[in-house]
């Protein structure tokens, strides 16, 4: 935004505050504070408290619970996983106390035992050392040697890893049969067909119903499959392992007892096992021991237990214990890991299908009582013209049998009325958007994350490896008053200076470099290196403490520098100056500056090995060895991407951890910032912006683009600050301490490539590739969702309302209804499980980002939407109900039997509805647009709903007349059909032209 321009105030702004206002009450007294007056069917996108999940359920109108709530978390198994939690926490705990009280007692008495294990020369076995390292038995561990003793006597006895997490069971198709089966309407009807008179109507119900049960559970199968794999992919965490005296990714069920695991800030700990070598290892244990307690590991305090997190540090470990030797394994076996969540759409779904059904229900009711009604009062008459019912003539056997088709004919209206797919709807787009987003290199940890990222305002992304190609190259460099071209010659240096900068690389770094099988030289470690300590002990008995990191930074620690000669100058500020336009300079051109410095320590200064862990390094009096430029170039299609997000009114901001001047440039390379915008306001220090009180945050938030020098925490309170001012913000991140900005906001997304499972666990999607353009096509499906439900909506409340307008304005009228339960229940499978299948999984398309953003709170019925619920209604009904009554004449059918016009009219009436849904198919693909056949072809699975809908009708029609109480048709009745049908097309055409 412009230099002097006021901010347009955010909208839902002070709505979006007080809503988080509650949000974090429930979250922090565990209590809902909305009051028992408020929307049952709200509920927030992370983090809802258990009453407000319990209390819509409550609410909700269901049918058949076991398939409503099947893909929603269960509440009771969640509280009794953390019963199972706790015992084998404390069992843990327990154990260990006594082990360790037992421990200290027998090395007081002097007569301390060894546990039984096979000999040296001939391994350890795999029992004894998943007992030593469950009781972290640190004495068993000397007398065997060490870890690397125990890593010689490991080579003949790998055990392979099985079922870490508990054996993953694969969905089983009876189990959704048996489920599909519980829907109590269904129940009723095959009950009515068992005692229906006459054969055929009993085997069509039957038969219908068994059909409907067939198509839901094998589509809920399928949904199934889908959620299945894409668990297995969450749970499948990249291991780096030294084999072969390489480091290699491996799966973390390929790893083996005996691999040697390199451990670094934010990993997974994959195994039990004991250190080998460590640098300021720590532990994060509250995963197993439940406690936010931080534990240095060491040779002292060697033992790691799976599923622990690295808090700090790095080194690597031996695996002694894999699966269901682990304490971790135990654990997941004992828990059966539930990864069903309710979205707030769901819910929100939950709540108009409740709204539905009542309605529904109350129809029903009323059609039942006019039914029984008109029958017992003689009203209701045969197709002869002669009354059903006569008081004192009808047998009890007739009356039963007649009040039983009354019942079916009202049972079926509920199971029509209540839309019991239309929650489970937003399962089917979830799992078909999150399988496809799978392809486009985007991992979903949580469901409700492809929703509300329809629904993000901005994205705050980091700019290394996401906007970038994380493929740094030093361009430029000067060492001393040297300026070095790249490639580098150093042979203006002198030998002092070489070895000094050839240390400052080598030895400051956790990366490795080794020879490949084919004689290349492979690179391992990040792009960039965190400053880390290492020695180089020299022949002066000097120690050298080596320091790298940003330029200016480093710069202000330096007092001296080191010329090209070896000799050491002092820091001038004329020397700090010149460096300081050498390193702008450098930024200019968007490289990022990084300085190596050192400092000579005599041997007396540095402590002993146990005192390092807490060792304060010094940091000043350093002597500038020299600074290097890196290019990162911009990826090529992250200009595009950012242009796409601002015509989808989605705002990209940059943080980066780079100095203004270079973040400056790569924002402007990536389209983040124009000429125009690149004015102060839009571009901050993380320094400056933290220094705000809130409320100045808030304002300054909203104009930012680009923070440059900014810590994890400065990234939060952005976050924060975007968040009270009503955006719904997306935030990318991998580092260990960016977990805190990806839990907060509102969709976080970790890089899977550069990320550790740290940043992986807080996110709630994980971009495989690392790129910015994957980001937005995550905003492209989750639009998409919220879309395709609109449509499914649309054509479902369409079938709704002409459903039973048709049948109760028939009923009350004639005492008969022209869709009987047979037919019913197919125009229920193409409204339900067909519907969806079709609307459900259309692909995201560009007019999709030409679109705001879905607001939070907007309804999930537009306007578009109801005006053309209402004339394609209105259509219908008005269509359907005049051949109701004068069918007969329109169609010619005077001369015939009055039973037969009337099956002839009642199949033309039906044919004509389920045609009619087949175009209300086609139009709800596209409800705000013309076209609605654009794209159509590239949806294989929309064709093939519709083709084998009315390939079905046909087969009803032609083939299945006895079951279904139809007739077959001539071609001129299928053509009125047709017509009826495409010309209801032809007015949402008319209305279009009309806007």
């Amino acid at each position: 935004m412009a230099g002097g321009q006021q901010p347009e105030a955010s909208p839902g702004r002070y709505q979006r505050r007080r809503d988080e206002i509650d949000d974090d009450c429930a979250d922090v007294l565990g209590i809902d504070v909305r009051g028992p007056d408020a929307d049952p069917f709200d509920i927030p996108a992370k983090r809802a408290p258990v009453e407000r999940l319990r209390r819509w359920r409550q609410a909700a109108l269901v049918l058949n619970a076991s398939r409503r709530f099947r893909y929603t978390l269960d509440l009771k198994k969640e509280e009794e996983k953390e019963q199972i939690r706790r015992k084998i926490r404390a069992h843990a705990q327990v154990i260990r106390a006594a082990l360790l009280f037992k421990e200290a007692g027998e090395k007081q008495n002097g007569d301390m035992e060894l546990p039984e294990i096979l000999p040296r020369g001939f391994g350890i076995g795999e029992e004894q050392l998943t007992v030593m390292t469950r009781d972290h038995n640190y004495s068993a561990l000397q007398e065997y040697g060490g870890a690397w003793q125990m890593l010689l006597g490991l080579t003949d006895i790998l055990a392979r890893k099985e079922g870490a997490f508990g054996q993953a069971s694969l969905p089983n198709l009876t189990v959704f049969l048996w489920e599909a089966c519980q829907d109590m309407t269904l129940v009723i009807l095959i009950i009515a067909a068992g005692i229906k008179e006459g054969w055929y109507d009993g085997t069509s119900i039957a038969f219908a119903v068994f059909l409907v049960i067939l198509v839901t559970a094998v589509s809920d199968y399928k949904q199934s499959l889908q959620f299945q794999h894409l668990n297995e992919e969450k749970q499948n965490i990249q291991v780096e392992v030294i084999r072969g005296g390489r480091r290699i990714q491996v799966s973390i069920f390929d790893i083996v007892v005996g691999d040697v695991v390199a451990l670094k800030i934010g990993d997974q700990v994959p195994a039990d096992g004991v250190v080998i070598s460590s640098h300021s290892l720590a532990i994060d244990e509250s995963s197993m021991t439940g406690e936010s307690k931080i534990v240095m590991k060491d040779q002292k305090t060697p033992f790691l237990m799976a599923g622990c997190k690295v808090a700090d540090g790095y080194g690597t470990m031996l695996v002694t214990a894999v699966g269901l030797n682990t304490e971790w394994g135990l654990l997941m076996a004992s828990i059966s890991e539930d990864n069903n969540e309710e979205t707030p759409l769901q819910v929100r779904l939950n709540g108009v299908a409740t709204f539905i059904g009542i309605v529904g229900l109350s129809v029903a009711a009323m059609v039942l009582v006019v039914l029984f009604a008109r029958y017992f009062s003689g009203h209701t008459t045969n197709s002869d013209g002669s009354a059903q019912f006569v008081k004192g003539r009808t047998s009890v056997k007739s009356a039963i049998f007649g009040s039983i088709k009354i019942l079916t004919v009202a049972v079926t209206i509920v199971v029509v009325a209540v839309p019991e797919g239309l929650p489970l709807a937003v399962t089917l787009t979830l799992a078909y958007s999150m399988r496809k987003m799978m392809a486009d290199k985007a991992l979903v940890r949580r469901l409700s994350a492809c929703e509300t990222m329809g629904s993000a305002t901005t994205i705050c992304s980091d700019k290394t490896g996401t906007l970038t190609l994380n493929q740094m190259t030093v361009v430029q460099s000067i060492v001393g008053d040297v300026k070095l071209q790249a490639p580098a010659n150093v042979d203006s240096l002198s030998p002092t200076v070489v070895s000094l900068l050839l240390e400052g690389i080598a030895q400051n770094t956790s990366g490795s470099v080794f020879e490949a099988q084919d004689g290349s030289i492979e690179i391992t470690g990040s792009p960039t290196e965190k400053a880390i300590l290492a020695w180089g002990l020299e022949s002066d008995s000097d120690v050298h403490v080596h320091w790298k990191g940003a330029a200016e930074i480093v710069l202000a620690l330096c007092t001296s520098w080191i010329g090209a000669d070896g000799l050491i100058h002092e820091m001038t500020p004329d020397k700090v100056n010149q460096l300081k336009k050498f390193i702008e300079d450098m930024a200019e051109q968007s490289l990022r500056c990084i300085a190596f410095a050192y400092r000579n320590l005599g041997l007396e200064d540095v402590p002993s090995e146990e005192q390092r862990i807490n060792w304060q390094l010094p940091d000043n009096d350093l002597t500038l060895i020299g600074i290097a430029g890196m290019k990162d170039p911009c990826r090529p299609e992250v200009r595009e991407a950012v242009e796409l997000c601002k015509k989808a009114g989605v705002k990209v901001r940059m943080v980066t951890g780079d100095n203004l001047k270079t973040a400056r440039a790569i924002a402007l390379e990536c389209g983040i910032l124009e000429d125009s915008d690149a004015s102060a306001q839009a571009i901050i220090e993380g320094r400056v912006f933290r220094a705000y009180n809130d409320t100045e945050r808030e304002d300054v938030a909203e104009k930012i683009s680009v923070m440059a020098r900014s810590s994890p925490n400065d990234k939060l309170l952005l976050v924060k600050a975007l968040k009270r001012r009503g955006h719904v913000v997306a935030v990318t991140g991998d580092g260990t301490n960016d977990a805190p900005a990806l839990h907060e906001a509102d969709i976080g997304l970790a890089m899977g490539i550069q990320g550790t499972e740290v940043a992986k666990e807080s996110s709630d999607i994980i971009i495989l590739d690392d790129n910015f353009s994957s980001v937005v096509k995550v905003v492209r499906w989750g639009r998409s969702v919220y879309a395709n439900i609109q449509k499914f909506i649309q054509f479902q409340l369409t079938v709704n309302v002409a459903a039973l307008v048709i049948n109760v304005v028939a009923a009350v009228s004639s005492g008969n209804v022209p869709l009987n339960a047979v037919q019913l229940l197919w125009v229920n499978l193409i409204m339900d499980t067909l519907g969806a299948l079709a609307l459900a999984t259309e692909p995201p398309t560009d007019q999709l980002m030409r679109r705001s953003p879905v607001g939070r709170r907007e309804p999930l019925v537009t306007n578009i939407m109801w005006r053309n619920l209402f004339i394609q209604a209105v259509f219908q009904v008005a269509v359907l109900l005049t051949l109701n009554f004068r069918g007969r004449n329109l169609l010619h059918l005077t001369q015939d039997t009055l039973e037969h016009s009337s099956k002839v009219k009642n199949t033309v009436i039906f044919n004509t509805f389920v045609l009619c849904q087949v175009f209300n198919e086609f139009n709800s693909r596209k409800p705000e647009e013309l076209n609605i056949f654009s794209g159509v072809s590239r949806n294989h699975l929309f064709l093939g709903v519709v083709t084998i809908t009315v390939v079905m009708q046909v087969i009803i029609i032609e083939f299945l007349g006895k079951f279904t109480s139809t007739v077959r048709l001539d071609w001129e009745l299928w053509l009125v059909s047709v017509v009826i049908a495409f010309v209801r097309k032809g007015t949402i055409v008319l209305i279009y032209s009309l806007q």
